[in-house]
């Protein structure tokens, strides 16, 4: 214990960056490590050290205890700091940073050990007073003698990894059929994520609230909470929206869960910062979940309300410095919402999205804060969770916070993967989100990210799409070797328009246009007659009157494909060739790899038959388990997938017979 003079970093990313800022304001030293994929990432530029430890596999890098505790020594860092992931709540390694002179800034191995389990957590819990939900631990016992324990719990249950968090070895499971593969899938990602595959399940509590309290502990018997965060919008068991405080909790209800959170870190002599999760049911019960022994992703809403910086608390404590406030001390100032922007298509069941970032410009507004790790030019790879940036607004109320986020993320600017940015903003501008009627069922229930394009996203499509054709025309006459100032496809004898189509999901956007000069654009969309003027144009950005409305789009392209942005929202385009090549049927019934990753397991035999929906293969990437299904009934003809299989997006893994007729 001590002032420290340096502090090494354990992860990666937008935590990483976060760490980094607070101790460069308190003068403090840091040390970045980094895998090859993050050779030039920023956090990496933002260290004042940075140390390579190779191939992105976790076990070898930011799971590698004893290399990581060595680097500290190494560059003489006196502490450590896990961020959330990788090791954050590993107790071997606080003690091996302990047993190295090395300080751990979390809480002592013993808490984490007793709280790592979330099986020990309960009991512990149990005896503390605080409520539990029904449940028991799989550790040990037979499939059939888990079935059997489940049918006495009651269906349906929830499966969940002991050691870890995040939504990974995590399954709902509705009745005794499905539990078997439940259990294998669950044991694999906590294995994979936790280096532990033991399982916990629990009597499952159908749509409940999902609501956190952080504590704060120091080395001299202080322990305050940091008021409540909401969590309950959440989508494949991980939180997507959070927010501070809970719209659901009145002034009893919060200080009786207060109450409990301070008893839960009494019980393991609680030390720094963790969270004291809760479910909530809809009568004000509530009911322990776990205690997240680090830092938690959406901290930046419990800074925002009670302006705290809850990282310089965890460095001061692990300093061995007493609290600097009293639970006195502490007030609920206006309203804090985050969301999680990830690499991902919600249109396509939220798979993760991998690419390089062609262009990343966050929207810079009062009252909104950034917590990112990448730039433009940033890879996304498989190997990592596909988490991006965390946006956060704060503002006098709820409904205001919620305007300025959901504007904040419309303004902002992510090009070059597939984003949840737009379903971010239908969310928090549903009606149901903002008159705070929540629980973990909401985006199933509220929100379809497969339907039809509304007629207001149409129209933005055809605005981008003309956008998107008169910049590229511009971009032509302004790079063309003579007669520049003549405009776009002029003839002496104007005859019919210049064309281009444009690829936009599932749809085609035929543009024509005819530049007779900059303020008289004539334009067909689909056929449709507009009118046009160009008021400006520059790199990446045009100046644009469509019927008689100026907007200013903002645009990126690479290679056929075009993004563009404005007050509407964001479209990516698809330049379509006039002249199609012959198309490439490749291999007809073949069901392809959704993105790059690890083959799992293989569910199905040549001659196999299979019904729509079956699983075929499982495949791993980005921290996660994803079933590719068939896509109809039929026969299984071939499978050119194996186990341990890497495979490239699109790589087919299974065909099947074509139908007859086909």
């Amino acid at each position: 214990m001590g002032t420290f003079r340096k502090i090494l970093i354990a992860n990666r990313g937008e935590i990483a960056t976060r760490v980094m800022r607070t101790c460069r304001a308190m003068g403090i030293a840091t040390v970045a490590v980094y895998a090859d994929p993050d050779r030039d990432a920023p956090y990496v530029r933002a260290a004042d050290e940075a140390v390579g430890i190779g191939a992105p596999v976790a076990s070898g890098s930011f799971l590698a205890i004893e290399r990581l505790v060595g680097i500290a020594q190494r560059t003489g860092a006196d502490a450590v700091h896990p961020g959330y992931g990788f090791l954050a709540e590993n107790a071997d390694f606080a003690q091996a940073c302990a047993d190295a002179g090395v300080t751990f800034i979390g809480p002592t191995p013993d808490a984490i050990r007793r709280m790592g389990s979330k099986i020990e957590a309960k009991a512990v819990m149990a005896a503390a007073g605080v409520p539990v939900v029904p449940g028991f631990a799989a550790g040990g016992l037979a499939d059939h003698d888990v079935a059997e324990r489940a049918r006495a719990l009651g269906f349906p249950v929830l499966v969940k990894a002991s050691a870890g968090g995040g939504g990974k070895g995590m399954r709902i499971v509705e009745n005794a059929t499905a539990l078997p593969a439940a259990l294998a899938a669950a044991r694999r990602e906590a294995q994979a994520a936790f280096g532990d595959d033991t399982l916990l399940v629990e009597r499952y509590l159908t749509s409940p609230r999902h609501v956190e309290i952080q504590i704060v502990g120091d080395a001299h018997g202080a322990l305050v909470h940091c008021f409540e965060r909401e969590c309950s919008i959440q989508r494949r068991w991980q939180k997507i929206v959070e927010e501070a405080p809970s719209p659901a909790l009145d002034p009893a209800v919060r200080a009786r869960m207060a109450a409990a959170a301070l008893a839960a870190g009494r019980a393991i002599g609680y030390r720094n910062a963790g969270t004291v999760e809760f479910v909530l049911d809809a009568s004000g019960a509530f009911y322990f979940l776990e205690v997240n022994t680090r830092l938690q992703v959406e901290h930046p809403v419990t800074e925002e309300i009670t302006g705290l910086d809850l990282v310089r608390l965890q460095i001061e404590v692990a300093e061995g410095a007493p609290l600097a406030l009293r639970q006195d001390d502490l007030a609920i100032h206006g309203h804090a919402i985050e969301c999680r922007l990830y690499a991902e298509d919600p249109r396509a069941g939220f798979l993760p999205s991998t690419g390089t970032i062609a262009c990343f410009e966050p929207a810079v507004r009062p009252g909104v804060r950034w917590e990112s790790g990448i730039e433009t030019g940033s890879a996304v790879t498989i190997h990592y969770d596909p988490l991006l940036a965390k946006v956060i607004a704060h503002a006098p109320t709820r409904t205001e916070a919620a305007r300025r986020l959901a504007a904040a993320l419309r303004a902002t600017r992510v090009h070059g993967v597939r984003t949840n940015r737009d379903f971010l903003i239908e969310l928090l501008e549903h009606p149901e989100f903002l008159a705070g009627r929540l629980d973990t069922s909401f985006v199933a229930r509220h929100l379809r990210p497969d339907r039809p394009p509304r007629a207001a996203e149409e129209a933005a499509r055809r605005a981008h799409a003309v956008a998107a054709a008169l910049w590229l025309q511009e971009r032509r006459r302004a790079t063309a070797p003579v007669l520049r100032g003549l405009p776009s496809g002029w003839r002496n004898n104007p005859s019919g328009m210049q064309e281009v189509a444009f690829g936009c999901e599932d749809a085609v956007v035929a543009v024509g246009y005819r530049v007779r000069a900059r303020d008289d654009v004539a334009v067909t969309v689909d056929g449709a007659e507009r009118r046009a003027a160009i008021h400006g144009a520059a790199d990446d950005a045009l100046d644009l009157a469509l019927d008689d409305v100026r907007r200013r789009y903002r645009l990126a392209a690479r290679e056929d494909v075009i993004w563009v942005q404005s007050v509407l929202g964001t479209t990516e385009l698809h330049e379509l060739p006039r002249f199609p090549p012959p198309a490439d049927e490749g291999i007809r019934g073949g069901c392809r790899a959704p993105m790059p990753g690890k083959i799992l397991a293989v569910r199905v035999a040549a001659g196999q038959a299979v019904r729509r929906g079956d699983v075929l293969v499982v495949l791993e990437a980005m921290k996660m388990e994803h079933e590719v299904s068939a896509p109809r009934d039929g026969t299984v003809r071939d499978v050119t997938a194996q186990p341990g299989q890497q495979v490239e997006a699109g790589a087919v893994l299974v065909v099947l017979e074509e139908e007859a007729g086909a």
